[in-house]
């Protein structure tokens, strides 16, 4: 592996392992240390974090006008200023600005990264690399949340704001490490970049749709976190340790397979890999709805969820590095940030709004959610392989890198 790689997947790993300590703590630090009730917590970050949501235009702007590197390097240190201000915190005022500079950050990760990964790579080099990314930041993830369930242990101030400067430290050290990467951006030129803005984006019927398409797929991305915990509790009757060990199914099948899974498939076209990979998804979702349908023993609803979730896991490991290859692909050099950015929303809708829609239709029959999941799914990807002839063909097919003599 070539040293800039190396050091671009050090700056992921450490990154992710920054995110992963404060990840556990989000709602019980500002509760533990400012003794505001966690209701109060939870209304205060969720007003805040909508600011990623203005993060997210500003970053793909930005992409196009100074390069990917310098807008992912600046994420990370407004993420760290936002860290660093938190042992500061004594109020709720105080509070939602500290978060709210935080989601700033957090908002312009996603495009300006993916831009940075289409900046230096192409081909199935490109698909590779955001095979590597996502299997070890779900390491990094891993182990940051180690560390945070040591300082939960100890629970003292101290440990709560060592784990916040932390995770300050730790964007401060991944901008240092994503800065040093050496590499010649992709020319830009200058006709349609200031004029354009982002109606150059909504004037591109084909990725539009690419982009509608991903918000099933998001959706079902949710899943693990928002309705399989309470599905397998309340439903199927499971104690809430198998919630746990479903999650590390699925965490740790991508951090060991993802790189091997997605280098078996770059000889495939990205938009049949990344359909077949959703399809998989909707197949897990039509089991998970026949475990709460049935009525059997313990013991083959139990099988049965591992199943469910080993296939869910498997259609992730299809689908994610391959769809987010094609889309960086399939956004026009010249205005790549904008795309992305635009691109992102089909991503930061779904995570907005998953908790509240997937409880609503949970309440109302658990088998209904599973299989409207799974019809939006499957439509997502019989609708993509039709959108297939409208993309670029260097989206939809890795070209061969060729190396210099």
């Amino acid at each position: 592996m070539s040293g800039w790689r190396t050091r671009y997947l050090a700056g992921m790993v450490v990154d992710a392992t920054g995110a992963g300590m404060y990840l556990p703590l989000s709602l019980l630090y500002f509760h533990h240390v400012t003794g505001m009730p966690i209701e109060r917590v939870g209304v205060l970050m969720t007003a805040g974090a909508l600011f990623a949501l203005v993060g997210n235009p500003i970053a793909g702007t930005l992409v196009d006008r100074f390069g990917a590197r310098a807008v992912v390097v600046g994420g990370y240190l407004v993420r760290a200023a936002g860290f660093a201000l938190y042992p500061f915190v004594d109020s709720a005022s105080g509070m939602f600005l500290a978060v709210a500079l935080v989601a700033v950050g957090d908002g312009s990760f996603p495009p300006s990264i993916q831009s940075l990964v289409a900046e230096i790579t192409q081909g199935a080099d490109r698909d590779k690399l955001l095979a590597a990314q996502r299997s070890l930041r779900n390491a990094g993830l891993g182990a940051g949340g180690l560390v945070a369930a040591g300082a939960l242990a100890l629970g003292s101030d101290a440990a709560y704001q060592l784990i916040v400067l932390g995770t300050s430290g730790m964007f401060v050290l991944a901008a240092l490490i994503i800065g040093s990467i050496p590499h010649r951006p992709v020319a830009r030129p200058r006709s349609g970049v200031k004029g354009g803005g982002y109606r150059v984006v909504l004037g591109n019927r084909p990725f539009l749709v690419l982009t509608a398409l991903n918000v099933p797929v998001a959706f079902s991305y949710m899943v693990l976190a928002v309705a399989l915990p309470v599905y397998v509790t309340t439903k199927l009757g499971a104690p809430t340790a198998v919630v746990g060990t479903l999650y590390a199914v699925n965490t740790i099948g991508i951090a060991l397979l993802q790189i091997p899974v997605t280098r078996s498939l770059v000889r495939f076209p990205r938009t049949r890999t990344t359909a077949a990979g959703a399809g998989v998804i909707g197949v897990s979702f039509v089991l998970y709805a026949a475990l709460g349908a049935v009525s059997s023993s313990d013991s083959v609803l139990l099988v049965g969820a591992f199943a469910a979730t080993a296939l869910f896991t498997l259609g992730e490991l299809m689908h994610g590095a391959t769809a987010s290859a094609l889309v960086s692909s399939a956004a026009p050099v010249e205005t790549r940030g904008r795309h992305l950015s635009v691109y992102q929303f089909s991503w930061a809708i779904p995570t907005a709004t998953a908790p509240a829609l997937l409880t609503w239709l949970m309440s109302f029959s658990a088998t209904g959610m599973w299989l409207v999941l799974a019809t939006g799914v499957a439509v997502s990807a019989l609708a993509l392989l039709r959108l297939e002839p409208r993309l670029p063909r260097e989206a939809v097919r890795t070209q061969p890198v060729l190396q210099p003599a």
